[in-house]
C-alpha cells in the first residue's frame, strides 16, 4: 500500500522544504537537465506536486497522493492516480521516465523499475534522482528520520544499490552526475553538476532500457 498520508496531509510543509532550500532545489534541477533528453514523451512517476515536472517540460505523471496531483493539475500537468509497482500506463508508450525522491517510498522497488521498463520504449531512458545513503545528508536523514514527518518509514539506498536493481532489470548505465556538495545549510548558490558519485548528497543516474543481450556487449 502506498505511503501517501504523510503527503496528503503535509503538501505545505513539504513545499516550503524547497523554498527553505531553493539553491538545492536549483542545484537539484541542473543536475537532472544534465541527464535529461529534450525531445520525445516523458513522464514522472511520482509527480508530487509538480515542482520537478513543470519546470522540466514533462506533462505527464502519476501519484497516489490525492492532494499533491490536485496542486500538479494546477500547474498544467496531467497528473493521474498510481503508484510505481502498477502504472496506470500502456506497455513501450514512453521515451523516458523521471524519479526524483521517489525511489525511497515506493514499496517495491524491484518491481517499480520492472514497470518502468515495460511503459518505455526501446531504447527509452530512466533518469532517477535521489539522496545516497552513503553521502553526508543522506547519512544525516538515515540518522533523523524517526523525527521526520516524510522518511520515518523511507527506505534509503546508495548509488551501487541502484546500479545494481537496473543492471537486474534489463538497463544500462549511461550516465551518473552528482550535486549538492556539504551541507543544505553551506549551499548558497547553483552547484555545477560533477561526473560520476562519492562527494554530492544528490545523485542522478541516467539509464537505457536495453535487452539482456545488448548489455552484455556494452
Amino acid at each position: 500500500m502506498a505511503k501517501t498520508a504523510p503527503f496528503d496531509h503535509n503538501r505545505s510543509e513539504y513545499e516550503q522544504w524547497f523554498d527553505d532550500n531553493y539553491f538545492v532545489y536549483l542545484s537539484e534541477l541542473e543536475a537532472i537537465r544534465k541527464a535529461l533528453r529534450t525531445s520525445g514523451k516523458g513522464v514522472e512517476i511520482g509527480v508530487g506536486s509538480g515542482l520537478f515536472a513543470s519546470v522540466l517540460g514533462i506533462t505527464e505523471g502519476c501519484d497516489p497522493s490525492a492532494t499533491m496531483r490536485a496542486k500538479a493539475i494546477e500547474q498544467g500537468i496531467s497528473a493521474i492516480d498510481g503508484i510505481a509497482e502498477h502504472l496506470p500506463y500502456e506497455g513501450k508508450s514512453f521515451d523516458y521516465a523521471l524519479m526524483v525522491t521517489t525511489i525511497c517510498f515506493v514499496v517495491n522497488l524491484q518491481q517499480s523499475i520492472h514497470e518502468i521498463h515495460r511503459i518505455l520504449k526501446p531504447h527509452g531512458e530512466l533518469i532517477i534522482g535521489f539522496v545516497d545513503k552513503e553521502s553526508p545528508i543522506g547519512l544525516e536523514y538515515l540518522k533523523n528520520k524517526e523525527k521526520s514527518l516524510f522518511y520515518i518509514d523511507a527506505n534509503f539506498y546508495s548509488t551501487e544499490d541502484i546500479y545494481k536493481l537496473l543492471w537486474e532489470n534489463d538497463f544500462a548505465i549511461k550516465k551518473t552526475y552528482q550535486t549538492v556538495f556539504g551541507t543544505l545549510q553551506q549551499v548558497k548558490e547553483i552547484q555545477k553538476p560533477e561526473n560520476g558519485y562519492g562527494k554530492g548528497s544528490f545523485l542522478v543516474i541516467k539509464a537505457q532500457k536495453e535487452s539482456k543481450a545488448s548489455i552484455a556487449w556494452l
